[in-house]
């Protein structure tokens, strides 16, 4: 009888990577140490050369995929997704800064700030230039999905959109056989870095509290979502969120909004959503409602910001989410999909040197971020089921005389 092959998660995974480095940086030699740096460094430069060809794969196919044939619909859903993903983005900003301030003593931001220039260098560095800058990445992404959403099948055939898919794929291997896979690596190499400066155990004294908050902030979420969703549709909002806790443990298992997908489009049968609405809008809002997602990465954002005393207000976030509202449209149904697309952005609030991609600050980030993607992807897919709900009662009221718009 052949033994079963036990699968850890990715959470499990990056929970060993932080605790071995911690332990490799309290307790290994110093030339050790620099060889786990040296290679989470060679990691960190790959990744930076991915990211912005993940951008141009998924964002373009995002955009070229969206546009097709839901008229007034797919304005409404996107409006609604869109809404959802800037408001909760927002409040998880007001919440945390004003939160997390009293879980930070100025003794463990001080403690940080000594540590700061003591890092530890890798024996040495390869040079891998990105084929574009990540702005350069956005730009041709969104010049090209929208003339194939328009031009596709009218003025042009399908061969552009074919090799973008099949480009979009051989990302998608990239992401899960390479990046994802080797996270663990990057958040090991960086704690073990962390630890031998002095920083960890100050910074970890922060994140249970932060991660307890986020949490809080996803369930919230989630309730005033689905209050809304039944004041709209007169239907009892608790009924409502009974009805999505098979979709919400699903999402918390599989850390894939895509893969939640079959069991949600269940969750919005029991909520009353007529067949041809809920075959639109679940999958469309998969890929575009990142409310959860968002209130993590804000979250995160403002608490690192807060942890190496770099400066942050609602006037330099508020742009962050709008731009990563757009951006996550990218994001892959793989855990941590929304953080790698955030990556190229975090410059936006932690400021041009601190925000580099392959950074300790954007690796802390992962690490925060990926802690807690099973509970963000869990918000989002509920988030949808409400958005759902809100759509069908629109179509009914007031699209149902036209039905061939659909």
């Amino acid at each position: 009888m052949e033994k079963k092959k036990i699968k850890i998660g990715l959470v499990p995974k990056l929970i060993i990577a932080i605790i071995v480095g911690i332990l490799f940086g309290q307790f290994l030699p110093e030339g050790f140490c620099r060889f786990v740096v040296t290679l989470s460094g060679f990691f960190s430069t790959f990744l930076k050369f991915v990211i912005p060809l993940m951008i141009l794969a998924y964002v373009t196919m995002g955009i070229a995929d969206l546009s097709q044939g839901a008229g007034k619909l797919l304005l409404i859903t996107v409006a609604l997704a869109y809404g959802s993903t800037l408001i909760a983005g927002s409040a998880s900003y007001l919440v945390s800064s004003n939160l997390f301030p009293h879980f930070m003593s100025e003794g463990a931001l001080d403690q940080i700030a000594a540590t700061a220039d003591s890092s530890l260098t890798p024996f040495f560095s390869i040079t891998l230039e990105p084929v574009m800058d990540t702005l350069s990445a956005v730009a041709l992404a969104f010049v090209m999905g929208l003339c194939l959403s328009s031009m596709r099948g009218k003025e042009m055939g399908n061969s552009l959109y074919n090799g973008m898919s099949d480009f979009s794929r051989i990302i998608d291997k990239v992401l899960h056989t390479i990046i994802i896979p080797l996270l663990p690596l990057y958040i090991c190499g960086t704690f073990t870095d962390m630890t031998i400066s002095g920083k960890t155990f100050a910074i970890l004294s922060i994140l249970w509290k932060v991660f307890l908050v986020v949490i809080i902030m996803h369930l919230v979420c989630i309730t005033i979502q689905f209050l809304v969703a039944g004041t709209v549709s007169k239907k009892n909002p608790f009924t409502l969120i009974k009805n999505q806790i098979p979709g919400y443990t699903t999402a918390l298992g599989t850390q894939s909004s895509a893969a939640t997908i079959p069991v949600n489009l269940e969750c919005a049968k029991k909520d009353g959503v007529c067949e041809q609405i809920r075959n639109f809008v679940v999958p469309l809002c998969a890929n575009i409602h990142m409310a959860g997602s968002m209130i993590t990465i804000t979250a995160c954002a403002t608490a690192v910001c807060l942890m190496n005393q770099l400066p942050i207000s609602l006037g330099t976030v508020v742009p962050f989410i709008m731009t990563l509202g757009v951006a996550m449209v990218a994001s892959p149904g793989a855990p941590g999909g929304s953080i790698m697309t955030a990556l190229p952005f975090l410059y936006m609030v932690f400021g041009a040197e601190a925000g580099d991609p392959d950074g300790a600050i954007c690796a802390i980030m992962v690490a925060l971020y990926i802690t807690q993607d099973s509970f963000g992807t869990a918000c989002n897919v509920s988030g949808d089921n409400a958005i759902g709900v809100i759509v069908d009662t629109i179509y009914n009221k007031f699209i149902a005389k036209t039905p061939q718009e659909i």
